[in-house]
């Protein structure tokens, strides 16, 4: 059980990022600025008002502590920024989340680790080549993450499946999306890291997935993209990556598949060109 202090700030944390119009940055601002959740939501109407503004919708204790429950109820965890075990690489970040829900094993976050992204409906040349990379890498002791949807990252999933992988999902952790990778979210709770930014139920949204790749990008030293479209998520992922100071890595593929116009544009602005782990 955590001591009432460090119940109440955790309360206090929730309901100040779980309040409208207060994202990652705003938060940090409140709380550089007043020291503590607690007195940054005291002090957060008055600021409004001030500024001839209306205040924001504060989130309630009751709907946190509703939340808390969901979580507890799921066998999940909370990792708070600045507190025992949050992803040291993330917590480098100007927009690291300041709560995320994990279920599985925290431990791998101490862990070197790699993310490997790519094309949703990805060849099944490249899906065997994520596979195996994801494999090798897990055999070097090196930790897989990735974003558990459809083609390349639910063949990163699988082939680092027994050595220990992370699966950052875009909406809440008890949300199997897409549908047809529950067992597969089932067995990385059971052996790697679920990861979530948002609370319990909450359906993914569009919105939502550029989020979830800033934090897969984040958690890792770099980032492979293996098979991608030239507007993809995936190069999301590779430009938060360059835009955190990490190292961009890429698999190089057939002019002639529109699927490895991606990859080869990032080996041609300087990506690390990958052929094996």
């Amino acid at each position: 059980m955590l001591e009432r202090s460090a119940l109440e700030d955790q309360i206090a944390r929730l309901r100040l990022i779980r309040s409208d119009n207060i994202g990652p940055v705003t938060y940090f601002q409140l709380l550089a600025r007043f020291g503590s959740a607690s007195a940054a939501l005291d002090a957060v109407p008055d600021l409004a008002a001030r500024g001839g503004g209306r205040a924001p919708k504060l989130a309630s204790r009751a709907a946190v502590e509703r939340e808390m429950d969901a979580v507890g109820k799921l066998g999940a965890r909370y990792l708070f920024l600045g507190q025992g075990l949050y992803p040291p690489l993330l917590a480098e970040l100007e927009t690291a989340p300041p709560a995320l829900i994990v279920k599985g094993h925290p431990v791998l976050l101490d862990k070197p680790t790699i993310a490997l992204v790519g094309a949703r409906n990805a060849s099944a040349a490249a899906c065997r080549f994520a596979r195996a990379l994801a494999r090798g890498l897990g055999e070097a002791g090196v930790v897989v993450v990735s974003g558990l949807a459809r083609g390349i990252d639910t063949a990163a999933h699988d082939g680092a499946l027994e050595s220990g992988t992370i699966a950052v999902i875009a909406g809440g952790i008890d949300i199997v999306y897409p549908p047809e990778n529950a067992e597969r979210q089932h067995a990385i709770a059971e052996t790697g890291l679920l990861m979530a930014e948002q609370p319990p139920g909450v359906e993914p949204r569009a919105r939502h997935f550029p989020y979830r790749n800033r934090i897969i990008a984040g958690l890792a030293h770099g980032t492979v993209v293996v098979e991608a479209a030239p507007k993809s998520g995936s190069l999301i992922t590779a430009r938060y990556a360059t835009e955190f100071g990490r190292d961009v890595m890429a698999v190089p593929g057939s002019p002639l598949d529109p699927r490895a116009q991606g990859c080869n544009q990032l080996i041609r602005e300087g990506a690390i060109l990958i052929q094996n782990a």
